[in-house]
């Protein structure tokens, strides 16, 4: 039951912007920049895994399996990837410098200030960029927030697999704008 009155046709982080639109609109434009628009070296799956992971280590629900399903469409349908990356991203076949990066954010995830040089010298003997760092840091500490965000309010989060995978395909060919945000389909998902 959420803490608050929270429409309750939409599921997770959904409710929170329709309640709230005018937080929304950043919060969209934050996640459309970090995982969704071009970026000079990192794919949107590999920042989707961050964001999933990140997810993941927070126990939020809501945003792993979404953020999963959408790290899902962005590599190819590989479901298997992202749940290895989930278990134990060490022994993930992904590349030592996204095995690097992600150990940056599991450091953000217990706190910013975990991460110690080591952990960069160590990202960037794997050919990592300051950009790279500098976004997987603001990936983690966004996704600390959002998974909060999600979790604080005590958002209801569905059991249903197909939702998150629907939603996940819809996300990862759209992106977070605003505009792009079809509440329809959590309606229409919800049906089912």
């Amino acid at each position: 039951m959420p803490h608050i009155n929270l429409p309750e046709e939409y599921p997770g982080i959904r409710s929170l912007f329709v309640y709230r639109p005018e937080t929304a609109a950043p919060l969209c434009q934050l996640a459309q920049v970090l995982l969704h628009d071009p970026h000079p070296t990192l794919s949107a799956g590999e920042r989707e895994l961050i964001a999933s992971y990140v997810s993941n280590l927070n126990t939020c629900k809501f945003c792993t399996a979404t953020h999963s399903a959408i790290a899902k469409h962005q590599l190819g349908s590989n479901l298997a990837l992202v749940k290895q990356v989930l278990a134990d991203p060490e022994s993930a076949p992904i590349s030592n410098k996204l095995r690097a990066l992600l150990n940056i954010a599991a450091k953000v995830q217990t706190g910013g200030k975990q991460v110690q040089p080591e952990d960069i010298e160590r990202a960037r003997e794997q050919g990592a960029t300051d950009i790279e760092v500098h976004d997987t840091v603001l990936i983690a500490a966004a996704f600390c927030m959002y998974n909060r965000y999600v979790d604080g309010l005590a958002t209801w989060q569905p059991d249903n697999e197909a939702f998150y995978d629907k939603m996940g395909e819809q996300r990862a060919r759209e992106g977070y704008k605003p505009s792009s945000i079809n509440f329809t389909l959590t309606q229409e998902l919800q049906k089912s």
